[in-house]
């Protein structure tokens, strides 16, 4: 499959099929970053979106898309915490069995909180990887439908549905900083707001410590890297050596990749709750953080995704406390 095979069209469908069953979250301004940059920069508020975090717009989506026989025998997935919460809620919603498996990496919180929506939960290993070997077993043994959390069709067309909600609200946007993992997010957005607007920059952003899309694309080709704890834990993870469709449009699309330290992305978290009042995850940080590092220098009307606000609050209170338990730590 090419990156053509997720199309500005199919994620307008998309959008039609899940009208109503997410929210359309906010975009507003940041005047405290507006001031810092010199530039108009606004924040994409999805961390307030149903389930804490955007990936309920790609699995609801890919629900939505399944024959009656997958319906019957469940879907399975491997998560790090905030697609497995959100396949397990939209599940739920269409009564469908749904089974989640997870490395011993993902915090606590994400984990209970799966388990409260109604999902089977299997812990397994040290790494999304082997998580992965579990749903394929399950895939196997059972006939259950895997929906992964970033390499599948509907879900990378659920994720660009974000993107048409920024072109629509603010259609001079001029960059747009996405934070990247296995790229289902920023490969959706990047088709989206690029099919609206081709001359609109999408940048995206993870951590040092464990990219796995950033040393694909450096290396040309999918590679594996050793998943470590982060601030940015939803950024965690591989691509998968046998990666379809996301390596290939994040490849074609976007425009930049930037990569933040742990006290960088700290610094994200703090200002979220400082200046902009908003509790969000390291994930859903990092836009902030590489405007504040000034890893990213914008040139005009910018849009940060806050993703997801899942963070244990614990670790919140200990970060706005400059307490980061991460800080010093060298890059994986």
């Amino acid at each position: 499959m090419t990156p053509a095979a997720i199309s500005l069209s199919d994620i307008l469908a998309a959008r039609e099929r899940i009208a109503g069953r997410i929210e359309q979250t906010a975009l507003v301004t940041s005047s405290t970053l507006s001031e810092t940059l010199g530039v108009p920069v606004h924040l994409k508020l999805e961390h307030r979106q149903t389930t804490g975090s955007f990936k309920l717009r790609g699995a609801t989506n890919a629900i939505t898309l399944l024959g009656a026989e997958e319906r019957k025998l469940g879907v399975v997935a491997a998560s790090t915490g905030n697609h497995g919460r959100a396949l397990a809620h939209a599940a739920k919603a269409e009564g469908i069995r749904a089974t989640i498996c997870m490395s011993r990496l993902v915090p606590d919180n994400k984990v209970s909180e799966i388990r409260r929506l109604g999902a089977e939960i299997r812990i397994v290993g040290n790494s999304q990887d082997d998580a992965q070997v579990e749903v394929e077993r399950l895939v196997a043994d059972e006939g259950m439908t895997m929906v992964p959390p970033f390499d599948h069709p509907g879900v990378i067309a659920g994720q660009g549905t974000l993107g048409l909600e920024i072109v629509d609200a603010l259609p001079e946007v001029e960059t747009v900083l996405v934070p990247l993992s296995g790229g289902g997010l920023a490969a959706g957005i990047a088709a989206a707001v690029k099919g609206k607007s081709p001359s609109t920059r999408v940048i995206g952003v993870s951590m040092t410590r464990g990219a796995a899309m950033k040393a694909s694309l450096d290396a040309g080709a999918p590679v594996q890297v050793e998943e470590v704890a982060s601030l940015a834990d939803s950024l965690g993870g591989g691509i998968g050596l046998d990666n379809r469709l996301t390596f290939a449009m994040c490849r074609e699309l976007l425009d930049d990749v930037v990569l933040l330290s742990e006290e960088e992305i700290a610094a994200g978290i703090a200002h979220a709750y400082e200046a902009e009042r908003e509790i969000v995850e390291g994930a859903g940080a990092v836009g902030i953080a590489a405007l504040l590092s000034a890893r990213v220098k914008p040139a005009g009307p910018t849009v940060l995704i806050l993703s997801g606000r899942n963070i244990d609050m614990e670790l919140h209170r200990r970060i706005v406390c400059g307490d980061n338990p991460f800080a010093g730590e060298p890059a994986a």
